[in-house]
């Protein structure tokens, strides 16, 4: 398994915040409406500079769905020069969702995604791995009975964050169980919920998560792709946050899943 981190910031100090973690992979998030802003050219020289591989490309929280039901020709438009930057640095995870339109149906939302989906997939090809996010952020491919449709009929996979199922009242251990196969991504996200309520999101290895237990089914599965790093805490931030995040770093390096 390879340990990384979520991109700070899109352009060298977030490069060169990596590597000086120690870090040797990272993961960019371009969630913008306007992705032109994303100077692939100079990210690839910074990572070449600095030593870091791409793991992931992803881009969350977007209306890829009309109200009617058809394809947004823009979002699809941005997701297929996604793909092509994904190549263009070597990074061989593409991360994707697909919004639910409450005015249709489950089948004709279900027909929507794998049409969006499959072009996705199509366009991938052999050198890009499509996976689908396990967050609910204008996104319902989150959880099982979405990925035994649609994930399971177009054979695409799962980005894996055990936060997002606890939050959502399931269980972390037994979806890595089931569909550890199908991961393709994970992310290092600590979560506590308390009676049922989300609390707050701490640094991953000080929080409720049994993240030994977790890693030792993916091994089980023969996960060996990224384990990404990603701070969401809002009682985390500045100087606790960089303590965090180191703390992060040395609890996952102290674990026998961690090979780069």
């Amino acid at each position: 398994m390879k340990l990384g981190i979520i991109a700070p910031s899109h352009d060298e100090q977030g490069i060169k915040s990596t590597a000086e973690l120690g870090l040797k992979w990272i993961e960019f998030d371009i969630n913008n409406d306007d992705i032109s802003y994303f100077d692939k050219v100079q990210i690839k020289q910074s990572l070449e500079k600095y030593g870091v591989k791409t793991g992931a490309i992803g881009r969350w929280g977007r209306p890829r769905i009309n109200k009617d039901g058809s394809i947004n020709k823009k979002e699809q438009q941005d997701e297929f020069d996604l793909i092509d930057i994904c190549r263009y640095l070597g990074c061989p995870v593409y991360i994707t969702g697909v919004n639910y339109i409450d005015e249709l149906s489950l089948f004709a939302n279900y027909t929507s995604a794998v049409n969006y989906l499959s072009a996705l997939k199509d366009y991938c090809s052999d050198d890009v791995k499509l996976i689908t996010y396990n967050c609910n952020w204008h996104n319902y491919i989150d959880q099982p009975k979405a990925w035994d449709v649609v994930n399971a009929h177009l054979g695409i996979g799962i980005k894996y964050d055990p936060s997002h199922i606890i939050n959502g009242g399931r269980d972390y251990i037994d979806e890595a169980f089931r569909y550890g196969d199908k991961v393709g991504h994970i992310h290092l996200k600590g979560t506590i919920n308390i009676n049922g309520v989300h609390f707050d999101d701490p640094p991953a290895g000080i929080d409720s998560v049994n993240w030994g237990l977790l890693l030792s089914i993916f091994q089980k599965h023969g996960y060996d792709a990224m384990l990404s790093i990603e701070p969401h805490s809002a009682t985390w931030q500045g100087e606790l946050g960089k303590r965090g995040v180191k703390y992060t770093v040395d609890y996952f390096r102290s674990l026998p899943f961690i090979t780069e």
